[in-house]
């Protein structure tokens, strides 16, 4: 049976790694089906989806989506790009690892990613990776910095070991965070230099047609005059007397006079001669079209990953065209609509007038463009929520309330007082984190119960025997690191968890380093822009390719690495 186990691991593994399958949908199947072959009880699953530190982290990303809304951040994010370029960028790394530390990673990142991007003085693909690195850095700090340290904290609670404190983290973290801004800040050397910010004008995103009197085509519908599935291109919106009719309907009559705007693949021009009366105007736009045009990028929460633009229906849901999409930095060609999308993809839109309106805006965008921004707080209300959640912060930290307590009692004060609503919270819940957590804590279960667990480390102490404990802590770490380069970091928190716990158990040694090792080590992504979500957020933005985080990331990985493995059996000893 834990030969099985243990398979059925690895094909969850091969299965993460390949993108094919959501995360939730893969931990849930196989959570599954260690109930059903009773591998593990229903009350031990249920207790794994009540696991006090699993809470306290849905709390904590609950009451994140306030501090999204403060306007301070982008103040801030301002007055750090003054000056050259890289004392501004240290600045930028040592302020978002500051807040890192405290506040949601993505929260941060996506609070400077649209300010960042729209600004010029200084390219932003020299900024947008380091900003993301600097979040891990920041995260690894302190317990609520990072999702990955309280998915560790809820596994530790689970295995009777005792949630682990809010700077327990720090003595070890503040140092890795100090040697990798610096290491950082030469290896960004390497960062391409893009300019942006001609970058909508180069690229035949339209192409353009006037309706001319005689046309066949007016008084009829779009879908009379068959312009619904056209080869290639797609009819995105018309201009009629100086309006923009944005996006079309099918049942919108053709006028005289009107300009008929295609995106797709604007090369197939041949495919618009078949309709008599259009005369052709090129493949630009003019400032009109270009005056509702908005930038974003697709968020880790969006219903759009892996899925099309024709699945979703995606006029229908956000009253908006896609006019392109960018994926790192390839413009991506041919039917717009056919193509899986996937997360960190930059899309064009082309919107209609109530699009800001629209509330499933936050959970599936990134909002680049500076003209559509989500409501914000004003400074008196932006004050009082960073005030409230230091407070929170403070009174866990001395014991006067644990942090479920704290985060709780400022949730209703938010709610109270306007600055959270539950619709919002409905909206945002992290439902499939949730699920991840929650069914990795069942895999956690039957791991142990099965033998699963203890033939891995049984595995490991027989490949370091004779080289001691240590290095079954590098082995352990090691492992996390491939895991996290190669899943989502939670996942591979999930995923090592046991195996570090049975071997500290076959060493017996005291599990604290090891456990350190995995929350470490499952922070560690630097190498490939897919194990991380911010790391996704800013690739399309940056128009960034796969060796640019290697590049930039490798020396981070190894200095990160070093410093970890050094310090951690001196603050946490084997025994």
């Amino acid at each position: 049976m834990a030969w099985l186990v243990l398979g059925s691991i690895l094909l969850l593994l091969a299965v993460l790694a390949s993108g094919r399958v959501q995360p939730a949908i893969a931990f849930m199947t196989l959570a599954g089906s260690f109930l059903i072959t009773g591998l593990v009880e229903l009350p031990v699953m249920l207790t794994s989806f009540a696991n006090l530190a699993l809470a306290t982290l849905i709390l904590l990303l609950l009451v994140s989506l306030t501090l999204e809304r403060s306007p301070l951040l982008d103040l801030l994010a301002a007055k750090i790009l003054a000056g050259r370029e890289k004392p501004a960028l240290l600045k930028l790394m040592g302020t978002g690892a500051l807040l890192s530390a405290f506040l949601n990673n993505t929260a941060i990142v996506a609070s400077f990613l649209g300010t960042l991007s729209r600004q010029t003085r200084i390219a932003p693909s020299r900024l947008l990776i380091p900003l993301s690195y600097a979040s891990i850095f920041g995260g690894i700090t302190t317990l609520v910095g990072t999702s990955t340290n309280l998915v560790v904290s809820s596994f530790a609670t689970s295995a009777g070991l005792g949630e682990l404190s809010m700077f327990q983290f720090s003595l070890v973290g503040i140092p890795v965070a100090l040697v990798c801004i610096f290491t950082l800040l030469i290896s960004s050397s390497w960062l391409p230099r893009h300019d942006t910010a001609t970058e909508q004008k180069s690229l035949p995103y339209f192409l353009s047609a006037e309706v001319m009197p005689e046309s066949t085509l007016i008084g009829k519908t779009i879908e009379a005059n068959a312009m619904r599935q056209l080869d290639g291109l797609y009819l995105l919106e018309i201009e009629r007397d100086g309006r923009l009719i944005s996006p079309v309907t099918p049942d919108e009559i053709i006028h005289a006079g009107d300009l008929l705007v295609f995106t797709g693949e604007v090369n197939k021009v041949q495919t618009l001669q078949r309709f008599s009366g259009l005369r052709l105007l090129g493949e630009s736009a003019d400032e009109l079209l270009t005056s509702n045009l908005v930038e974003v990028v697709i968020s880790h929460e969006s219903i759009l990953a892996n899925r099309t633009l024709q699945e979703v229906d995606f006029r229908t849901l956000f009253n908006a065209g896609v006019v392109g999409i960018r994926r790192g930095e390839r413009r991506l060609e041919g039917q717009l609509g056919r193509i899986p999308l996937k997360v960190g993809d930059s899309l064009l839109l082309a919107v209609g007038s109530d699009f800001s309106q629209h509330h499933n805006l936050d959970r599936n965008f990134h909002l680049l463009s500076g003209t559509l921004q989500r409501p914000r707080l004003s400074l008196h209300q932006s004050l009082a929520a960073l005030g409230g959640f230091a407070v929170a912060i403070v009174c866990a930290s001395l014991g006067l309330l644990s942090l479920f307590e704290s985060l709780l009692c400022l949730m209703a004060l938010f709610l109270i007082g306007g600055l959270l609503s539950i619709n919002e919270m409905r909206r945002r819940f992290p439902f499939e984190l949730f699920l991840v957590i929650g069914s990795a804590l069942t895999l956690a279960k039957g791991m142990e119960a099965s033998g699963a667990a203890a033939l891995v480390a049984d595995g490991m102490q027989y490949l370091f025997n004779g080289y001691g404990v240590y290095a079954a802590f590098v082995g352990v770490f090691l492992l996390t690191v491939l895991m996290t380069e190669t899943v989502t970091n939670n996942a591979a928190a999930a995923l090592a968890f046991p195996i570090a716990l049975s071997t500290a158990q076959a060493f017996n040694a005291d599990p604290m380093p090891f456990i350190m090792a995995v929350a470490y080590g499952a922070s560690a992504c630097f190498l490939i822009p897919f194990g991380y979500q911010t790391h996704l957020m800013v690739y399309s933005p940056g128009r960034y390719r796969l060796q640019d985080y290697l590049k930039t990331g490798l020396p981070v990985s190894v200095m990160y690495s070093l410093t970890v493995l050094l310090l951690t059996p001196i603050i946490f000893p084997f025994d």
